[in-house]
């Protein structure tokens, strides 16, 4: 019997896992249907009809009749689009308004002018982003404008609301005036919880419910910069956790790198950071790191029992069925494991029809997506539990955006611990899945965005290490401060025995990051051309060396 040749480069296996990321089973349906906390009963209505009860909530004074009106129109100005374009949304408003009957013309028209308002006023970034429908809401504020109705004009008038307060935002970090480590070693392990989960709540914060849509819609991440970076962070902590680790000689050293983010992970249980929690133990279970044997046995009891409680906590069995349960009771601050709410929606979105009898909208659906998005957007306003210090942050912000393949990270575990078949293997601990729903999804941040971060870091080593205000820091404390970094293949240079400057200090994390670049990130920015340098010569793009070749081109366009 003849068997199926494997497809290389593991393309059945990514077909595979992209078809059940957006094709949800039957369970999944089902589960996702019984998830909301209130299940609305079903219901259809034409796009008239739906406008019409979402008018009928207004008062002539412009205030919404009930909760169970506002929420209809709430629910109505976020959810439309799923069904129907905004611009055709508008351009009912519109005729509406035009065709509107002489006898109930004043107090329809109104009505209609304050769900506008409603509209403009809490959804902002709709209009910003659709020029259809901005062109449309044109030729209809020309109407309102030309029939001469001032109350009107002024409902319409968006300019008396004010610039719009993005709520969803993370509070700003505080600045301390205590010195910090910025030495992994040295930072305690609620330090380094606190912090992470500052970033992962900020990048939380920046999901709209238009990112959401755009993802259930199109069942994926790419050019959907909010949720892009979600993932980045997501798998760069995994990767971190993992690096970190790797980057110790010995197996005494790897062992307590590993019982650090055990408590790291411990606390972020404890802040309710579930994502994140979800990344580090990820790290924490891969394989590069579980076939460590020699570290594996220099883990205490306590440990491995911490590492196994996590693992059941995230596992993905009966679809995530104990991390449900948990995150149901959590309140207060808290942050959902995203890729799983995601499917969710998506899971929602395949169950239930668009629309019922071919011109109902099915609201049911409307209900069950809105209800869902809701409880992940309400989130936004929640006040965490701590507070941020910025050097902290541009330390995580800058190890957390480096690159490694697959390849890289196994090639560096083999090194560290190379395969034994006469040591017993241990007992495999299933690592959670780490950020499924955005595979494939690497950094692309450009080199401007680079250079920021490194200046930061840099201002923070200067502000915290610069004893005596000259521009120098102790060699002995930087190399601690680059051991948060695996830049294990870059060397570094110094023209003051015993000390390192802030230019060498720079130029040592832009080599770094350029390495780091090499493997992972999308440079977009060289401009290729074939000149002829008589020095050694530095690309302004990305800070790599410019190889000398017969005319002295950056034919590559990386640092060698």
């Amino acid at each position: 019997m003849n068997k199926t040749k494997r497809k290389p480069n593991g393309e059945g296996r990514k077909l595979v896992q992209r078809r059940r990321n957006t094709c949800p089973s039957p369970q999944d349906i089902t589960r996702a249907l019984q998830s909301p906390s209130s299940a609305p009963s079903p219901s259809a209505a034409s796009l008239d009809e739906l406008i019409q009860r979402c008018l009928n909530c207004f008062d002539l004074e412009g205030k919404l009749s009930s909760p169970r009106g506002t929420q209809l129109v709430h629910m109505t100005l976020m959810m439309h689009s799923w069904v129907v374009p905004s611009q055709m949304f508008a351009q009912k408003l519109l005729a509406l308004y035009k065709d509107c009957p002489s006898d109930k013309r004043g107090p329809k028209r109104t009505q209609i002018c304050h769900l506008i308002r409603q509209w403009i006023s809490q959804f902002p970034a709709v209009f910003e982003a659709d020029p259809l429908l901005e062109q449309t809401m044109g030729d209809l504020w020309a109407l309102v404008r030309s029939d001469r109705e001032e109350t009107h004009s002024q409902l319409i008038d968006t300019s008396c609301l004010g610039p719009h307060v993005n709520i969803f935002q993370a509070p700003s970090p505080s600045v301390k005036k205590r010195k910090v480590s910025l030495i992994f070693d040295h930072m305690e392990p609620h330090e380094m919880a606190e912090h992470l989960s500052y970033l992962e709540f900020k990048n939380f914060c920046n999901v709209s419910f238009m990112d959401y849509r755009s993802y259930v819609v199109r069942g994926s991440v790419r050019d959907n910069p909010a949720l892009e970076r979600s993932v980045m962070m997501c798998n760069g902590v995994s990767q971190w956790v993992q690096l970190m680790i790797l980057s110790r000689h010995t197996a005494q050293q790897r062992a307590q790198v590993f019982t650090k983010f055990i408590h790291v992970a411990q606390k972020l249980r404890i802040l309710q950071n579930f994502n994140t929690l979800m990344a580090v133990t990820g790290g924490l279970c891969h394989s590069s790191i579980s076939r460590l044997k020699d570290t594996s046995n220099l883990l205490s009891p306590d440990i491995t029992k911490a590492l196994s409680e996590m693992t059941e906590l995230l596992s993905s069995r009966s679809n995530y069925i104990n991390y449900r349960r948990v995150y149901n009771v959590c309140s207060g601050f808290k942050v959902p494991i995203l890729g799983v709410h995601l499917k969710d929606l998506i899971s929602l979105n395949e169950a239930l029809p668009d629309y019922i009898n071919e011109d109902k909208i099915n609201l049911s659906k409307l209900e069950h997506l809105y209800s869902n998005i809701s409880d992940l957007v309400t989130l936004h306003s929640c006040t965490p539990p701590f507070e941020a210090n910025k050097d902290l942050l541009h330390l995580l912000t800058l190890s957390l955006d480096l690159y490694y393949t697959e390849d890289e990270i196994y090639e560096l575990s083999y090194n560290k611990e190379p395969k034994n078949t006469k040591i017993q293997p241990v007992a495999p601990v299933k690592a959670p899945v780490v950020a499924e729903w955005g595979s494939g999804v690497t950094p692309r941040l450009d080199p401007d965005t680079i250079s920021k971060h490194v200046k930061q870091m840099v201002d923070s080593i200067m502000k915290n290490y610069d004893q005596s205000q000259d521009g120098y820091v102790a060699l002995e404390d930087f190399e601690k401060i680059a051991a948060n970094f695996p830049f294990s293949f870059c060397t570094h240079e110094t023209d003051r025995e015993g000390q390192i400057s802030r230019e060498e200090i720079t130029s040592y994390f832009m080599r770094g990051m350029s390495i780091c670049a090499k493997l992972g990130f999308n440079f977009n920015a060289h401009n290729f051309h074939e000149t002829t340098y008589k020095r050694p010569t530095f690309c302004e793009t990305c800070g790599g060396f410019v190889s000398f070749h017969s005319v002295g081109s950056h034919q590559t366009g990386l640092p060698l």
